[in-house]
């Protein structure tokens, strides 16, 4: 009796921590988006280029009212000298299996460096797995305030 008690608690352990370690692969890409995504705007606020380490090599912004922008160089002057920003991203949905692509849903709010609110909108991101980890593919974004005559 007591080694059948001793196999199921050795059992049951071995469960629990493998349950552990298989850790919801939905779950782990949200860890990974959030922190990209918390530092999103402090790259781009660099000026360097170094916001591009978040994209594919063949990533494309699909800004609003706007041609597609595609390629690191045409990426690159697209943040060339932007404003100086903020930005929180608040995720609302993830969709897909975390294998190859996610897609992102949020929503973002803008703020200059004082925070004062300039912007407030939503966000479409289809990430890609890569060997780098997950990167922007996709990224389309469009603000809630309507557009100026």
């Amino acid at each position: 009796m007591k080694k059948v008690v001793s196999l199921a608690m050795l059992m049951a352990i071995s469960l629990f921590s493998k349950a552990q370690t298989n850790a919801d692969p939905l779950q782990q890409a949200r860890k990974a988006i959030e922190a990209s995504n918390a530092i999103y705007a402090d790259l781009a606020n660099k000026n360097d280029g170094s916001i591009l380490t978040r994209y594919t090599d063949d990533a494309c912004l699909l800004p609003p009212n706007s041609a597609p922008v595609c390629g690191k160089e045409n990426i690159a002057k697209f943040f060339k000298d932007g404003p100086k920003v903020h930005v929180k991203f608040t995720i609302q949905h993830l969709y897909g299996d975390a294998s190859t692509f996610i897609t992102e849903e949020s929503y973002y709010e803008m703020t200059d460096l004082n925070g004062n609110k300039l912007d407030e909108g939503k966000v479409m991101v289809i990430w890609k797995n890569t060997a780098d980890g997950l990167k922007m593919h996709r990224d389309m974004f469009s603000s809630n305030k309507p557009v100026s005559k």
